[in-house]
């Protein structure tokens, strides 16, 4: 019989198939292969072709907007909000308005137009998440803005316009309705519990055991017990920490081992499949630092969203989270 189980940090319930669970090969292969090289603005040699970039790691002595870069920001040229201008809040009728301001950038992992963030090397990583880290920071800083999200395509069905490997960061002037609902039910847990929930949610993977993928000092990586989605990961600091923007060096190290080790997880068990990933962090200048918990949600584009999601709100689920990660764990990296 399938389960019915109940996320403790936001109330949503998922249905998760515990009679005969979808298998790696249940699922549909995509093929990556690298098609628009020959056009691509983000290659190496064409950065007169995007806007001009914001931050990069260059060698010495190469001029900005020239070859010579291995991690590069750039501003979107198609952006979902502009960075120029007021909010301007307002109502109409019964609706509120604000302009669409914010901020919308572009990091560009790597020069090698057929390198995907699973590939890069170890210092080529680090130094992505340190983009991730500072554009986060800088962003942050401007008064407007109320949340940073830093979020990745990857492949056509996980809605990449753009084979070159890149990452997005949006900088919006109010807080999302999902950050939203877990800051409500992380700040409720914390005020009747007295601790936060994601750290005990870390207490919980290491006593149950069979949801865990993989790990090092700083993070954990695991199948949530209660997944929206097939082979759904998580990464999370083990020490409770609220802001993405304010970790050390050392644990930006830390957390491109995981995540790196985590993508190929997923490519060589899942058959590379399209994926997203975002980093939920609190919110600008957020008060309550002790009940949330800044983790990163990697979801493997497996199956689709259809109408009895949309709606209920509820999740079907083809494998249980303690089987996708025996597969993930068990994979042969």
């Amino acid at each position: 019989m399938a389960e019915l189980r109940r996320d403790p940090i936001v109330g949503r319930w998922v249905i998760v198939n515990t009679d005969d669970p979808a298998v790696p090969s249940s699922f549909g292969k995509e093929d990556h292969t690298p098609k628009q090289e020959t056009t691509c603005q983000f290659c190496y040699g064409r950065e007169t072709q995007t806007p001009p970039e914001i931050e990069c790691f260059r060698a010495p002595n190469t001029a900005p907007n020239s070859p010579g870069w291995s991690v590069r920001v750039i501003p979107n040229k198609f952006p979902a909000l502009r960075i120029e201008g007021n909010l301007d809040k307002r109502a109409v009728g019964i609706f509120d308005v604000l302009n669409g301001i914010g901020a919308h950038e572009i990091i560009i992992e790597t020069p090698h137009h057929s390198k995907n963030l699973a590939d890069l090397t170890d210092q080529e990583m680090f130094d992505v998440v340190k983009k991730y880290q500072s554009r986060s920071r800088s962003l942050g800083q401007d008064t407007r803005f109320k949340y940073i999200l830093v979020f990745k395509n990857f492949g056509e069905s996980a809605g990449a316009s753009l084979e070159h490997s890149h990452t997005q960061i949006i900088a919006l002037p109010m807080v999302p309705k999902y950050v939203l609902e877990e800051l409500t039910g992380s700040q409720s847990y914390s005020e009747h519990r007295g601790r936060c929930i994601y750290c005990d949610i870390i207490q919980q993977e290491y006593q149950d055991k069979d949801r865990i993928v993989c790990e090092n000092k700083d993070f954990l990586a695991f199948c949530p017990y209660v997944p929206r989605y097939a082979f759904e990961c998580w990464i999370i600091p083990k020490q409770h920490e609220a802001q993405f923007a304010e970790i050390s060096s050392e644990k930006q190290a830390s957390l491109a081992s995981v995540l790196k080790e985590l993508l190929i997880r997923i490519r060589v068990a899942l058959s590379d499949p399209s994926y997203n990933f975002f980093l939920h962090t609190a919110p600008v200048n957020y008060q309550s630092q002790e009940s949330y918990h800044w983790h990163i949600e990697v979801i493997p584009k497996l199956t689709r969203v259809a109408g009895f999601e949309w709606g209920t709100g509820l999740y079907y689920v083809p494998t249980p989270p303690h089987e996708s990660a025996k597969y993930l764990r068990e994979a042969k990296l």
